[in-house]
């Protein structure tokens, strides 16, 4: 499967993740979410969960399905002369057939957040989930305790459901829940 790059702005681009990116989508998604780091940004989850947000196997197996794409961000002005890429965001969607598909896995490095990627990113992929899958609605669920996270999807286009769905509180994997009153809120764009 070929994997193509595309300018976004001026210099981000967005492109489908490999195998060979696992681990760095982790390191992201983790520095995102979780621990001290992910406090330099605004959407940690860090007093709202402790743990782990996702692990390599879990990334790699996404990567191998054909129903799921990870989406990649990099800037070009941050590579190194000949170095490596430096991920800066990533997102997965997922196909929800007939016409749905689902937004979720997205990470924006914290030291970048509030420059527009994130922005770009979800515009990225909800044309990718049209054009590759027809989608005509994405869907995501969003932690209902997170109102301003809820508030920036909504300006660009999201609505709340009415639908909500449990936490996972038996499984780890999810995180360790420092409250016990966490649950899902379900949002939708039309494409």
């Amino acid at each position: 499967m070929e994997r193509v790059s595309a300018p976004v702005s001026d210099a981000l681009r967005v492109r489908e993740a490999s195998l060979a990116d696992a681990e760095a989508i982790t390191e992201l998604i983790e520095s995102a979410y979780r621990g001290d780091v992910s406090r330099q940004g605004w959407t940690t989850e860090a007093d709202l969960l402790d743990g782990q947000r996702t692990d390599v196997d879990a990334v790699r197996a996404a990567l191998s399905r054909d129903d799921i794409r990870i989406l990649i961000a990099t800037r070009d002005d941050d590579r190194l002369a000949r170095g490596p890429e430096v991920l800066l965001g990533c997102c997965q969607i997922e196909r929800r057939p007939p016409h749905r598909a689902y937004f979720g896995s997205f990470a924006v490095r914290p030291d970048r957040q509030n420059l527009g990627m994130g922005k770009t990113l979800l515009a990225a992929a909800e044309r990718k989930a049209s054009a590759l899958w027809q989608s005509r609605v994405m869907e995501m669920t969003v932690i209902a305790q997170r109102a301003e996270l809820i508030a920036w999807y909504q300006r660009r286009g999201y609505e709340l459901t009415g639908q909500t769905r449990p936490f996972p509180y038996d499984n780890e994997r999810a995180g360790l829940p420092r409250r016990d009153d966490l649950h899902f809120v379900v949002l939708e764009k039309s494409l």
